[in-house]
């Protein structure tokens, strides 16, 4: 397996954007916004004694289409080997977003369903 390359970094420790690989970057919006997704369909768990947020099924349509939209549009650039995780993690949001919903959307019309390439 080949290593990550090293990233530079400026004397306060912060990495220069221009530095980080493009693939670098898709993959951690994707990850923001699957976590946030995750959360926003009540997926979060009660953390030092506070309890979960409740689910926000609005902001978790948003942001699993705005995820479906990246993974669709960067998978043929990316290639399988980081789009296969990211097409099952938005599976399984888009999974969760029909559980958690009170009246499930008709299959194909649910959050990024209806992009083409699905």
């Amino acid at each position: 397996m080949s290593e990550m390359p090293e990233i530079a970094t400026g004397p306060d420790g912060r990495m220069d954007i221009a530095d980080v690989p493009a693939v670098e970057v898709v993959l951690t919006v994707a990850m923001h916004l699957m976590s946030a997704a995750a959360v926003a369909c009540g997926l979060a768990e009660e953390e030092d004694g506070r309890p979960a947020p409740p689910a926000d099924l609005a902001e978790a349509r948003i942001l699993i289409t705005a995820l479906a939209g990246l993974v669709h549009a960067a998978a043929p650039l990316i290639g399988s080997m980081h789009a296969a995780p990211l097409r099952d993690g938005l599976q399984a949001l888009q999974n969760a977003f029909r559980e958690a919903s009170p009246i499930p959307d008709e299959p194909g019309h649910g959050p990024g369903e209806a992009l083409p390439g699905r």
